[in-house]
């Protein structure tokens, strides 16, 4: 007679046990603490374009009016953001939560090679993009020195060798070279020796313009005015 009492209530202490936890799960979920402003990372896309010599009112309307109007074609687009300065326009693109990054990038991809035809011609380098959001703050700053190496070397390092080994290292996004140096040549000229001789400044513009494959992008300084040149 116990044996079967047993197997009966077996069953029962386990259907109350159940149904306790179901009971308590409950209360707990409806306890839970629910953030109104909870931390979201969008699928978010910087594109850089740079025209050295270019005005911010130049930059706007030649470089990113073309971009941004190929852009606003992408599916799955929320906000387009952009901001232009002195040779340079950055343009951030925030997409939907369900876009997946890396088909929104081969988009954007897509966007820049139709724009290209509608942008400046003599522009150094296509525009570029990262898979990133330009309002993260970096985690982790690197400082090189050196007592005997000029800073064009150390620079020259940092881009060919550190950053790009730091950028393969899975879960980083991007890596930036700040205080860059790059090697270059600066030419003085005395304008009474160019005179004595019967050589403008243009003259001698146009001969660096030829002997470099870059042409020259700079300025040309004097105690008065500041004369700006764009090769």
């Amino acid at each position: 007679m116990q044996l079967p009492e047993l197997c009966i209530r077996r069953p029962v202490m386990t259907t109350l046990l159940m149904a306790a936890f179901v009971l308590f799960g409950i209360i707990a979920y409806r306890a839970l603490p629910v953030s109104e402003l909870p931390s979201v990372d969008f699928p978010t896309i910087s594109v850089t374009a740079a025209l050295p010599g270019a005005s911010p009112e130049t930059m706007a309307a030649a470089v990113a009016t073309p971009l941004e109007g190929q852009f606003a074609t992408i599916a799955g687009l929320d906000s387009m953001t952009s901001t232009s300065a002195q040779g340079s326009t950055s343009i951030t693109l925030q997409f939907a939560l369900d876009r997946n990054i890396d088909a929104a990038a081969q988009d954007v991809q897509s966007a820049i090679a139709a724009a290209q035809r509608r942008l400046p011609p003599d522009m150094p380098t296509p525009p570029s993009f990262r898979k990133v959001n330009p309002a993260d703050s970096p985690i982790f700053y690197i400082a090189m020195l050196s007592a005997s190496l000029p800073l064009s070397v150390v620079d020259e390092y940092a881009q060919t060798q550190l950053a790009q080994r730091l950028s393969t290292i899975p879960g980083v996004a991007q890596v930036q070279v700040f205080g860059a140096q790059k090697f270059a040549v600066r030419v003085q000229a005395d304008p009474n020796q160019l005179a004595s001789r019967g050589i403008g400044l243009d003259e001698l513009l146009q001969a660096i313009k030829q002997a470099n494959v870059n042409q020259p992008v700079g300025s040309i300084r004097r105690p008065q005015p500041e004369l700006r040149h764009q090769g």
